[in-house]
């Protein structure tokens, strides 16, 4: 953290040909108010060193002993490092001391009160507001409508998405879909007149960071594309873990402003059934699943076998399986065993939660060769000023701070990527097995491959690099683009080989849509 925020503060220095202070003060001005934490650092920064200089002087990188000096930038001669590094370097120590104080962003008061809450939906994977307890909300962030459909009456348990409706909604809208009322002309319930028989269903996802959509926006790191505009939605972003769900593959609904278009299984499963309407839940972490989720799954799915609708569940943790940023990564990688033993235990649990008629999709692991292959040799946002900062130097960086995403495939080291990619294409074959061998009361279950090689054809076809079809600052995640893409293929998939997972067209689509818009609804 304190590397970026220090390479970004001496860069808008260099872009705009001003002092350090100024250019602090620059970086204040674009942030909003309460987010302005680095406003601290600017006693401490001098141009003429980089930024792993600056962040070891201050103590906020450090070399354990017997491990090895991590740095982003070209480290400078020992004997200047050991200068720089000494307290008596900075005049302005009392504020120094004062930082540090403040090391973890949490610490800092006006953000104290927001990392509690997002301490307990980081916990819970549940809204934050949710007054009635029904798993629903009509707050955005902090898991609420960005992540499960909006909650249309937030002080009745029984009113929310997804579920079958109460008297056909003739008085009013129980499942939040927008349809209800009776008909003044025959004096039949709207929902059951467009409704009725219609195989209404709706979308959970269970992934990984992958599924959440976790982006970091690179204008945030990129001083050439810099003001306050770039920083308008951090707060946003920040109270949604930087994540955006709200554009992703499985549950996206809103028009993407992150770059790319939304397209998503939700949106095209609205658009077959009007009725689906609001019914989904991204029930998906940045951090590994533990390893039996049937437990996790017990207090953040929003299911009721007998009141609900029957449900699409993808289950696709892509990458989390073996990845992680131990040293011995192989070593703490999931084996074949333990993934027929989780997913076999998660399948179980939903076989009792959820409605009859449902389907399950299994999606295999990603060939994340992918991402050494298409980015090693390209400039970083962090770099693209001086052409100082690769991919590469950003994998070492972080694998060094034992932090990396994915130890495993980003590493320099080709035999480590081939021998991820080898037991991630044994998890999938567990999985593919799993489709194959095991049968549920309340559900079907299917296979598919993660559509990369597909995406990438995909993109190719309309003028695209393969890079772009992984997130620019991180470097690890797919894209925006990658996310819409991906939607396409498997549902074309989905249609072609697993018609009955999608339900039937509506034939009265056309009809609700006119009924609201002369109602002045959307």
């Amino acid at each position: 953290g304190c590397v970026l925020v220090v390479s970004v503060i001496e860069q808008l220095a260099q872009w705009h040909n001003s002092t350090v202070k100024a250019a602090v003060e620059r970086l204040c001005d674009y942030i909003p108010g309460k987010y302005q934490i680095m406003c601290h650092m600017s006693c401490c920064i001098d141009k003429e060193m980089n930024a792993d200089v600056v962040c070891h002087s201050l103590r906020l990188c450090k070399q354990d002993p017997g491990q090895p000096l991590c740095h982003l930038y070209s480290p400078p001669k020992l004997h200047h490092l050991c200068e720089l590094m000494h307290p008596s370097t900075f005049i302005f120590l009392p504020l120094q001391k004062s930082f540090m104080g403040f090391s973890s962003v949490c610490a800092f008061p006006l953000l104290a009160n927001l990392c509690e809450k997002i301490k307990f939906v980081l916990r819970n994977k549940l809204p934050f507001e949710d007054f009635d307890g029904d798993k629903f909300s009509t707050f955005p962030t902090l898991r609420g409508y960005h992540w499960r459909g909006r909650d249309c009456n937030d002080k009745n348990t029984t009113v929310y998405p997804g579920r079958r409706p109460d008297n056909w909604d003739a008085k009013s809208d129980s499942n939040c879909n927008g349809i209800w009322g009776v008909d003044p002309k025959d004096g039949i319930p709207y929902e059951e007149k467009f409704c009725k028989g219609a195989d209404s269903r709706g979308v959970v996802l269970l992934g990984d960071s992958a599924g959440a959509h976790f982006h970091i926006p690179p204008e945030w790191m990129t001083v050439t594309q810099m003001s306050a505009k770039s920083f308008a939605n951090l707060p946003m972003a920040f109270s949604d873990e930087f994540d955006w769900p709200q554009f992703s593959e499985i549950t996206g609904f809103l028009n993407s402003t992150i770059g790319g278009w939304t397209d998503s299984l939700y949106l095209r499963l609205r658009k077959r059934n009007r009725c689906n309407h609001r019914d989904l839940q991204n029930i998906s972490q940045n951090v590994y699943f533990p390893n039996n989720i049937a437990p996790y799954l017990s207090f953040s799915l929003a299911r009721n076998q007998l009141l609900d609708n029957p449900a699409i569940v993808i289950y696709a943790t892509i990458g989390n399986d073996v990845c992680n940023g131990e040293r011995d990564t192989l070593a703490h990688m999931t084996t074949p065993k333990e993934m027929l033993s989780n997913v076999v235990q998660a399948l179980r649990y939903l076989d009792t939660h959820l409605p009859n008629g449902s389907h399950v999709i299994l999606t295999g692991l990603v060939d994340g060769r992918f991402l050494w292959d298409n980015l090693h040799n390209r400039y970083h946002p962090l770099g693209q000023l001086n052409k100082d900062v690769t991919y590469s130097q950003v994998y070492s960086f972080l694998d060094c701070l034992q932090v990396s995403p994915c130890s495993g495939w980003l590493t320099p080291n080709e035999t480590l990527r081939n021998l991820t990619s080898e037991r991630a294409l044994q998890l999938s074959n567990v999985l593919k097995e799993i489709a194959r061998s095991e049968k549920f009361a309340n559900f079907e279950i299917f296979y598919m491959d993660f559509p990369l090689r597909q995406t990438a054809e995909e993109w190719r076809k309309m003028g695209g690099e393969p890079w772009q079809l992984i997130e620019p600052v991180d470097g690890f995640h797919p894209s925006q683009i990658a996310a819409a893409l991906g939607t396409g293929i498997t549902w074309q998939k989905a249609l072609h080989e697993w018609p009955q997972v999608l339900g039937k067209e509506n034939p009265f689509n056309d009809q609700i849509e006119a009924i609201f818009k002369d109602q002045g609804g959307h």
